[in-house]
């Protein structure tokens, strides 16, 4: 009994003595903090334990600063997942986890940190909570170095040193998101982030919604941001080059706390803390007026704070609807009075204004402003510019197409797209102009009426369609610039055949540059192509409204003459098939390439089923449609087939099935029936190609005739997998990452569509360590089946080639 007392005894003392013999602010693998207990930072700045917010009975795992009351939390790691009671660990593994427990449930894992790479059995992490606020975890060897930190994955505040925006590398984001109340630190509705289409701007969303636009940098602030210049206690700092966009900013004096909030109601605030009040004092808080709020006055206008009138069209330009504008119902804008002509056409100095929307913008840092005038008066479809940088007299190009949203009251400059009225004639030459403009005229109204004529009897219903769909984007959606033909054809060398890249059943794509320097890739239909026609039609109704890092950017169309043109950002490095299918090429990807290509499009696949303003099923995912970048990025394309499903829709059906054999699921392929999870199964395809370096629809295992599905089950079943790998990958593969692969891939495939796990479930697999489901036997195809025949469920038979799209267009 007394040898029981004394280990008892010796243990606590044990415990104690580890406990205080550490640095107040960090940990060891051998130690933790429970509930009760914190973490200090060296300066006393901050501290890291367990609280529960306002009138919640939840525990949480948070930041706050120490000596500052009432308490104000700046992180918290458990935001979406309470704790229930006070039984909470926080603990550091020896491979560099954090993790937090809850010791009341046996130790189950309530969260933990989503690490980039790991210490290794040899060294020796440290979880350290930093003076900046900075819960990080790094190798004791090498403090330099962070193998986490919580500064990457922000909750609704934004502190000194704290990054906002994109590493593109990793293709990391960091976004502040409001709670969802004082008494849940939960996301709510509200996330301010940077946006990268066009020339990045900052904004705060509701949901997919933009609900305040910041603006973008002007090398001096954010243009919408002028608010900064009343204060001295901070500066911004902006960081844009091919690694990373992001925004941080930095008191000027380093005695004051400063912080930036996003609140559940969808407010910023910027505040100081007062030594003289001991309190927080607002610094900046928006939206601090009415026209803070996103393109209130709707396109063409300013919004002003002056009281009357809020709204003013911009010259030039009238209320689109007037009755609706005098009674203060501004939301449809204003349009122009007098078209435009393009070849005539002026500019107007517009002075003392936030730049427009920049989302479906372009620019160019070489450019003065005098060849930015020249090349935006020779695009039809450009409507506005100005400088990029407005230091030292100003530099760089910024260019805008179509309508002009979002302008209100500022510090800047810019030049709009006016009719040219100062071409005077006089006496005779002016009478000669009337006349002569005057036969034109009436010559144009009669062979116009006649093409008018013609074409309404002739024209294919299909391409008047599409003209009249185009016409309505080019006037309501600003995503889809249209290109003249004769840009085209100088862009490609009059369409030659040392520029052609490839050719699918809609026709031939060409490599081409434009004036500008651009490197595009123009997709040319075929004028007898069907086919192609219906692919044209989608990807013009849908890939101009998706913007995403790992999709195939849709730059404009041209629909001219004869001509039916989808102009596209060129992938300098062609496809994915293109490399692991060859024999040489494929040992330019090593493992690191290729696993960045498996999540690269696997977070593609994300953003099309569930972030994107559509839920889009794209029904033809293959090897062939991932383009790679310069960088090796995946990028999605090819959205001829896809389909969009409404926000409750989970499934649908179609007595054609369309798709390239060996990537289509079985449930697709016999029932007609598509859905995410056709997707998902053609996502699995691909992680097993990318892996094996095997082609799914030739490989034959020759002892049992598996395809290569069948194949890898067999293997993971005799827990042989890694005889999987392509032999190209011995010297770089890592091979837990690679079990891990495999094991997706079989999970993607199941014969069921209902136990294939979502696109998201897939990333987060990706992203860490977590034992996976044991995957069910895969559908897969015999051998002795016929590889080029799949039947309809009508019974029709569908035919495709190796290497070519099934597209019997029927409903879809």
């Amino acid at each position: 009994m007394q040898n029981k007392k004394d280990l008892w005894f010796w243990s606590i003392l044990f415990s104690f003595i580890l406990r205080n013999s550490t640095s107040l602010d960090n940990i060891t693998p051998v130690q933790s903090i429970t509930d009760g207990e914190t973490l200090i930072s060296s300066g006393g700045t901050f501290e890291l334990g367990f609280y529960s917010p306002g009138n919640s009975k939840g525990r949480y795992l948070g930041i706050w600063y120490h000596n500052i009351s009432p308490q104000v939390v700046v992180w918290v790691a458990n935001r979406e997942k309470p704790l229930n009671n006070t039984s909470g660990v926080l603990k550091l593994t020896g491979e560099g986890l954090v993790v937090l427990i809850d010791g009341s449930t046996n130790g189950s894992l309530v969260w933990s940190s989503n690490m980039s790479s790991k210490a290794g059995d040899k060294r020796n992490p440290i979880a350290q909570l930093l003076e900046s606020g900075n819960l990080v975890v790094k190798d004791g060897h090498n403090g330099d170095h962070f193998l986490w930190q919580s500064f990457d994955y922000p909750c609704d505040t934004f502190v000194p040193g704290m990054k906002l925006g994109w590493d593109l590398g990793t293709s990391l984001e960091r976004t502040l998101s409001s709670s969802k109340s004082t008494d849940d630190p939960g996301r709510g509705h509200y996330t301010f982030r940077i946006d990268l289409r066009g020339d990045p701007q900052i904004v705060l969303m509701n949901g997919n919604a933009t609900a305040i636009r910041v603006g973008p940098w002007n090398g001096l602030m954010f243009s919408g941001a002028t608010l900064y210049l009343r204060y001295s206690q901070f500066s911004s700092q902006f960081v844009f080059n091919e690694k990373e966009v992001f925004v941080r900013f930095r008191p000027e004096n380093t005695s004051k706390y400063i912080r930036g909030v996003v609140y559940p109601w969808g407010g910023i605030q910027v505040l100081h803390w007062s030594i003289q009040t001991r309190g927080w004092e607002t610094l900046i808080s928006i939206p601090e007026a009415e026209c803070d709020k996103y393109a209130l006055c709707g396109a063409n206008s300013i919004c002003s704070t002056t009281p009357t009138p809020v709204c003013s069209c911009l010259e030039g330009f009238a209320p689109k609807y007037p009755g609706k504008w005098k009674e203060s119902d501004w939301s449809d804008g204003c349009v122009r009075i007098t078209p435009l002509s393009c070849s005539r056409d002026g500019f107007q100095k517009v002075t003392g204004i936030v730049l427009p929307d920049t989302s479906a913008s372009w620019y160019n840092r070489t450019m003065n402003l005098l060849e930015c005038k020249e090349f935006c008066l020779k695009n039809c479809s450009c409507t506005a510019y100005s400088n990029l940088d407005i230091r030292d007299g100003g530099s760089g190009c910024l260019i805008w197409f179509h309508d002009l949203i979002d302008i209100r009251q500022g510090t800047q400059d810019f030049y709009i797209r006016i009719d040219d009225k100062k071409k005077n004639y006089s006496g005779k030459r002016k009478l000669e102009g009337i006349i002569f403009g005057s036969i034109v005229f009436i010559t144009i109204i009669i062979l116009g009426l006649k093409l008018f004529l013609r074409r309404k009897k002739l024209e294919d219903p299909d391409i008047f369609w599409l003209k009249q769909h185009v016409r309505k984007m080019e006037k309501e959606d600003a995503d889809l610039p249209t290109f003249d033909l004769s840009t085209i054809i100088y862009a490609t060398d009059q369409f030659s055949s040392s520029n052609e890249m490839g050719r699918g059943g809609y026709g031939p794509v060409y490599k081409g540059v434009l004036a500008n320097g651009t490197e595009i890739a123009v997709k040319r239909l075929c004028k007898n192509s069907d086919q192609g026609l219906q692919e044209f039609k989608t990807e013009v109704q849908l890939i101009a409204k998706l913007q995403h890092r790992n999709l195939v950017k849709l730059l404009g169309c041209c629909i001219q003459q004869e001509e039916k043109l989808l102009i596209y950002e060129l992938m300098p490095n062609r496809s994915l098939d293109y490399f692991i299918f060859d024999d040489a090429r494929r040992k330019l990807l090593d493992w690191t390439k290729r696993f960045h290509i498996i999540s690269g499009t696997a977070r593609g696949l994300v953003y099309l089923h569930q972030d994107s303003r559509l839920r889009v099923i794209h029904r033809d995912l293959k090897t062939s449609n991932i383009l790679l970048d310069e960088d090796m990025n995946a990028k999605i394309s090819d959205f001829g087939l896809a389909r969009t499903f409404a926000s409750d829709q989970t499934e649908d059906k179609t007595g054609r099935v369309v798709g390239t054999h060996g990537y289509i699921s079985p449930e697709y392929a016999v029932r007609g029936s598509f859905s995410m999870k056709s997707d998902v199964f053609a996502f699995g395809v691909i992680v097993l190609e990318v892996v094996s370096g095997r082609k799914t629809r030739e490989f034959c295992d020759p002892d049992q005739s598996l395809n290569l599905l069948g194949f890898a089950w067999k293997l993971w079943n005799e827990e042989r997998t890694l005889e999987l790998v392509d032999e190209s990958l011995r010297d770089s593969v890592n091979e837990d990452e690679a079990l891990r692969c495999i094991q997706i891939g079989l999970l993607c495939v199941q014969e069921r569509p209902e136990h294939r796990p979502n696109m998201s479930s897939v990333v987060r697999m990706l992203d860490d360590d977590k034992p996976l489901p044991r995957p069910r036997l895969p559908a897969f195809y015999s051998h002795q089946q016929d590889s080029t025949l799949i039947e309809g469920e009508d019974g029709e038979e569908v035919h495709s080639a190796n290497e070519v799209t099934i597209s019997l267009l029927g409903a879809r």
